[in-house]
């Protein structure tokens, strides 16, 4: 199978003709830098009140507490951008495919013809970065798909192509 660059901007690719490989198409760095702020939100929060109140409550020793949280922290960091660069996608000729996972790899591939129904979702802290994500339902409750973390404009760029392509697949079953 052959790659593309899993550093790409998240810009449009045409899909290729069945005998080449497919052209995966990786996800924006605003997704990693979404999660990473939550990350650091949350994980700092709880750093903060672990240190803090033992360090008031039982003398200044006791505030080394707020080390494990830092420690998750930095380790979180790392595997973040790890997670972030395994997703990518690929659109082909008659199906997208979706890959994702470090350890675990999971390729999902859905067949257009099988798409019912395509969505554009976008919460207020992604709407604050610039992001939206592509959910893909199916009759199959298994292979539901989402991409997460695109600009907006190629979320509705691949909608509108995956529900044209669904509708000229699923005409003729």
């Amino acid at each position: 199978m052959e790659t593309g660059n899993p550093h790409d901007t998240g810009t449009a690719v045409e899909p290729v003709s069945p005998g080449d490989g497919p052209q995966w198409i990786a996800l924006p760095p605003g997704l990693l830098k979404l999660r990473r702020l939550m990350l650091v939100v949350w994980l700092g929060s709880l750093a903060l009140a672990a240190g803090l109140v033992p360090g008031l409550l039982a003398g200044p020793g006791w505030a080394g507490f707020a080390a494990l949280p830092l420690a998750v922290l930095a380790w979180g960091w790392v595997m973040l951008e790890r997670n972030w660069r395994s997703w990518q996608y690929a659109e082909r000729a008659d199906d997208l495919l979706i890959s994702r996972g470090v350890l675990w790899r999971e390729e999902t591939v859905v067949p257009y013809g099988r798409m019912q129904l395509v969505e554009v979702t976008s919460g207020p802290v992604e709407r604050h970065f610039g992001l939206a994500s592509v959910q893909l339902h199916t009759a199959a409750a298994a292979t539901d798909a989402t991409i997460p973390g695109l600009v907006p404009a190629e979320a509705e760029r691949l909608r509108d192509r995956l529900t044209e392509l669904g509708e000229a697949r699923s005409a003729g079953l």
